[in-house]
């Protein structure tokens, strides 16, 4: 259940970060009222998952969900470009994430 809060958190994350832009920068009250409540989610389910696994392996794998999925969106929603160099970070960043995941003691 751990995991998938921290899934749920990364996720919560992802959609922050896409709320932010049509705040332009704070100016419009609901936007900003959604930005605010997607950041406090993402935190707080963060705050739950770290209750059972480690601190470091929370953080880690909550922020690589968020900068995949900020950068996915960007690329499908955005049409921000793709480049080698992108694809190859991504990759490392799935692959880190993984890693970490599996190596956690929890799992050995």
């Amino acid at each position: 259940m751990t995991w998938w809060t921290l899934l749920a958190a990364g996720l919560v994350e992802v959609a922050w970060s896409q709320s932010i832009k049509p705040t332009q920068n704070f100016t419009r009250p609901l936007p900003t009222l959604l930005c605010v409540v997607l950041a406090m989610g993402s935190v707080y389910l963060l705050s739950r998952a770290m209750q059972t696994l480690p601190v470091g392996l929370s953080y880690a794998v909550f922020t690589g969900i968020g900068a995949v999925g900020a950068i996915v969106l960007g690329v499908l929603v955005h049409g921000d470009r793709i480049s080698a160099g992108r694809a190859t970070a991504l990759t490392l960043i799935v692959g880190g994430v993984i890693l970490a995941a599996l190596t956690t003691s929890e799992n050995a």
